[in-house]
């Protein structure tokens, strides 16, 4: 208790001007951000507004994760940033996928924590981010699904049961699935689909090719399934998708 008044007093001296957050600029190989309730940048260092693919933190400031990235991880972003502040729990080590292009099969390690007011209300989240690959790979859950997710991304397109899955991760079905659960806050089909979606959306976009052969190439069983699942995640069709892209191309 001595310590803990100690170092509150010490930190009610230290000025208001942010400077603390000049620290995160000297970490490279992270990716730090401040959200306000509405999900809006408040804060990012530069490995964080590279993400974002601007040239200043100021151009960030005051957009959300829809401003940037793809549809289906800016809503995962966001779910994350939701549970965090409505639970007013940190969440610790969650995989994700990489702020990225849709189809990166690139992972993300997140850490996220509740910001308060003087008051104790929940005002926003801070967060930072590093690339698996710029990881210690220690962890052997870590490799364990860093294998089965380079897996799906490469192999989408491929007939594959969770079974398949389980077995790659040298787990029982049971195991493979709550971990991988617990993880990625998906089902281990869940995050399949979303593979599946993500690689309709740039065939969609940049090819002229029908739904159904489409759906053929990326692993659904017909048109109707991948326009069910497409519009659940989405919440377009896939022609409606198509001709969205095509008007913003456009401009």
């Amino acid at each position: 208790m001595k310590d803990t008044r100690l170092r509150d007093r010490f930190l009610r001296q230290i000025t208001h001007d942010h400077q603390w957050l000049q620290l995160f600029e000297l970490l490279p190989d992270v990716s730090f951000f401040i959200k306000d309730r509405q999900g809006r940048f408040m804060a990012l260092n530069r490995q964080g507004y590279e993400y974002c693919g601007v040239a200043a933190e100021a151009d960030a400031l005051g957009m959300t994760d829809h401003d940037f990235f793809p549809k289906q991880r800016a809503d995962l972003y966001v779910a994350g940033d939701l549970a965090c502040m409505d639970s007013g729990e940190p969440i610790y080590n969650r995989l994700e996928s990489a702020p990225e292009s849709e189809g990166s099969p690139r992972l993300v390690v997140t850490s996220k924590l509740p910001l308060r007011d003087k008051r104790g209300q929940v005002i926003g989240v801070a967060g930072f981010s590093h690339r698996i690959d710029q990881l210690q790979r220690s962890i052997n859950s870590v490799d364990t699904f860093v294998q089965v997710v380079t897996f799906l991304h490469a192999e989408y397109h491929q007939p594959i049961t969770t079974v398949q899955m389980a077995r790659m991760a040298k787990l029982s079905v049971s195991q493979f699935e709550r971990r991988f659960c617990h993880a990625f806050g998906a089902s281990p089909r869940q995050y399949l689909l979303r593979i599946r979606v993500e690689a309709a959306s740039r065939l969609l976009a940049d090819t002229s090719r029908t739904v159904a052969a489409i759906a053929h190439a990326t692993g659904f069983h017909d048109h109707a399934h991948l326009s069910r699942s497409f519009r659940r995640l989405m919440n377009v069709t896939p022609s409606e998708y198509r001709k969205q892209h095509a008007l913003l191309t456009s401009r």
